[in-house]
C-alpha cells in the first residue's frame, strides 16, 4: 500500500524487483508443471511404434506467458486494485447501489432478445447449412450448460449443500428418456416431464442417506452417488447395453410434425427447401424455453417460504433449526428440484444427441457445473449465464482458432488444450473476483427500496 501512495504513476523499484522474483518463481514452478505434458509428447511412426517428441519451443512459449503473466500481476494489476480499494474506503463509498443504468436495468430484457434473435441473424448471415455449428456448438450446447448450473445453483448456491454428483440426475434424464422411448415408443414431450420427475425421485432417495451430513462429507458421498449410476449404466448391459450406449433415439417433434425427409415432415408441410438447420433451430428455441422455465421456477421459490429456508439452511444449519424450520424437507427440497431439471436437460440431450452412453456422465460433467456456479457467483442466475457463455463458450472456439497454430507450431491442436486454459481461467477469475463475475446480491425481502448489496458484505462464496 505504502508504495501506491508514494508513486501512484509507476511502480517502485522495490515492487519491480518483487515481481522479478516472483516471475521467475512461477517461470520455474510452470517448467516442472508442464515440461512432461507440453515439452515432451508421444507419436505414433510408421511402424506403429510410440516415440518420443520433443516440444521445447512450446514450452517455452508456456513458460514464459506464466512469468510475464505473473510480473504484470504483481506489478501492475495488484497495486491498481489495491489503490482503488483504499481510494474507495478513504471516501466512505459503501459498495450498496441503489441507482440503475439504462444498460445495467433493461439487462435481462436484451439479453433475452438476442437470444432470440440469435438463430434469425446467424441463418441471415451464413445460410441455413452454415448456421448448423452455430446454431449447435455456440447455441444449443451453452444453453445445457446454463441449465443444467442453474439447477445445481439450487442445490449449491441457495440451499449450500455441495453436491459432487448432479451429472447422475442428468444422467437418469437422458437414460429415462432413450429407453422409454426405444422400447415403449412414447413421444418426447410426454417423456420430457415424466423424465424430470423420474429424476427428482432419484434426488429424494440420494437426500435420505445424507441429511445429517454437511460440507467435505457430503461432497463425498454425492460423488459416490455419481459414481454408482456410472457403473451401473455400464455394466447393466441388458438394459443399457453398457459402454455400446443407447442410439437411434426418437428426435423431438414440432406438435407431432417430425423434422425429415417424408411427406409429412416439417420441411414438405411448410413448403421449405430440405435442411438439417431446421431441427437445430427448433432445439435452440426449445432448450431457450426450457432455461427461461428454471430461471422463472427458481426466482419464485426464492421469494417462497422455502426459498428462504434454503437460503437460512445455507447461511447456518443450526440458527436454521432453531428458528423452527424443518431441515429434513428443506434438504430434500432443494435436492429433488435440482435434480428434476437437471433430469430435464438429460431427457433434451438425449433427444438432441439420439445417442447416450455413459462417457458422457462422467465426474468430469459434475466438476464443469460446479465450477459454472462457483465462477458466476452461487446465487446468482446472471452470473451462473455468464459463467457458462465465458467457459463452454470458450472451449468451443477453440476449434476455430486455428491462428494459434502460427504461435505454436502446425501440430498445435487448440481443443486438446481447453481443461487446461478452463483451470488457468478459473484461477484467473477466482483471484480477481474471488465471489464470482456477480458479486453482488438483491435480497428477496426488503423495506422501501431495493439494494444491490456487495458480495464484500455477505459470507465468501456465496456473493
Amino acid at each position: 500500500m505504502a508504495n501506491v501512495e508514494n508513486t501512484p504513476g509507476k511502480p517502485a523499484s522495490g515492487l519491480v524487483q518483487k515481481g522479478i522474483k516472483e516471475a521467475i518463481f512461477a517461470a520455474v514452478i510452470s517448467f516442472g508443471m508442464f515440461v512432461l505434458y507440453v515439452g515432451l509428447g508421444t507419436q505414433q511412426n510408421i511402424s506403429n511404434e510410440l516415440v518420443v517428441v520433443q516440444r521445447w519451443g512450446m514450452l517455452a512459449i508456456f513458460v514464459a506467458i506464466a512469468a510475464v503473466g505473473r510480473f504484470a500481476i504483481v506489478v501492475f494489476l495488484r497495486p491498481h486494485l489495491d489503490a482503488r480499494k483504499l481510494a474507495k474506503a478513504r471516501s466512505g463509498e459503501l459498495d450498496i447501489s441503489a441507482g440503475k443504468g439504462f444498460f445495467h436495468a433493461h439487462f435481462l430484457k436484451i439479453a433475452l432478445l438476442a437470444l432470440v434473435l440469435y438463430p434469425v441473424v446467424i441463418v441471415a448471415l451464413v445460410g441455413a447449412q452454415g448456421s448448423l455449428k452455430w446454431v449447435d456448438n455456440f447455441g444449443i450446447q451453452i444453453l445445457i450448460y446454463v441449465m443444467l448450473a442453474w439447477g445445481l445453483n439450487i442445490v449449491v448456491g441457495l440451499a449450500g449443500l455441495l453436491d459432487l454428483g448432479y451429472v447422475a440426475f442428468y444422467a437418469v434424464g437422458a437414460y429415462s428418456y432413450a429407453l422409454l422411448s426405444s422400447y415403449f415408443g412414447l413421444s418426447f414431450w410426454v417423456l420430457l416431464p415424466l423424465s424430470g420427475i423420474l429424476a427428482g425421485l432419484w434426488g429424494i432417495i440420494l437426500g435420505f442417506p445424507v441429511l445429517r451430513l454437511r460440507g467435505d462429507y457430503l461432497a463425498i458421498v454425492t460423488l459416490a452417488f455419481g459414481e454408482i449410476i456410472r457403473l451401473v449404466l455400464i455394466n447393466w448391459t441388458d438394459l443399457t447395453r453398457g459402454t455400446f450406449g443407447i442410439s437411434s433415439i426418437p428426435k423431438a417433434t414440432l406438435f407431432g410434425i417430425p423434422f425429415d425427409a417424408s411427406a409429412n415432415g416439417f420441411a414438405k408441410t411448410f413448403g421449405l427447401p430440405m435442411s438439417a438447420a431446421y431441427y437445430k433451430i427448433f432445439l435452440f428455441y426449445l432448450i431457450l424455453a426450457l432455461c427461461l422455465l428454471t430461471a422463472y421456477v427458481t426466482i419464485r421459490l426464492r421469494r417462497m417460504p422455502i426459498g428462504r429456508a434454503w437460503e437460512a439452511l445455507r447461511e447456518d444449519e443450526i440458527a436454521c433449526r432453531s428458528l423452527g424450520i424443518n431441515t429434513v424437507t428443506t434438504k430434500l427440497t432443494a435436492f429433488a428440484t435440482g435434480a428434476m431439471f437437471g433430469g430435464f436437460a438429460g431427457s433434451f440431450f438425449a433427444a438432441r444427441q439420439g445417442f447416450v452412453s455413459p462417457e458422457s456422465f462422467v465426474f468430469l460433467e459434475s466438476a464443469v457445473i460446479l465450477a459454472i456456479v462457483v465462477l458466476g457467483g452461487m446465487g446468482s442466475l446472471t452470473g451462473i449465464a455468464i459463467a457458462a457463455i465465458v467457459m463452454i463458450g470458450g472451449t468451443e472456439a477453440l476449434r476455430e482458432m486455428e491462428f494459434l497454430k502460427l504461435i505454436f507450431g502446425p501440430d498445435f491442436t487448440p481443443e486438446l488444450y481447453r481443461m487446461l486454459l478452463f483451470g488457468l481461467a478459473m484461477v484467473i477469475v477466482m483471484l480477481i473476483k474471488p465471489r464470482g463475475f456477480v458479486g453482488s446480491r438483491e435480497p428477496t425481502a426488503f423495506l422501501k427500496e431495493r439494494k444491490a448489496v456487495s458480495g464484500s458484505f455477505t459470507k465468501e462464496g456465496h456473493g
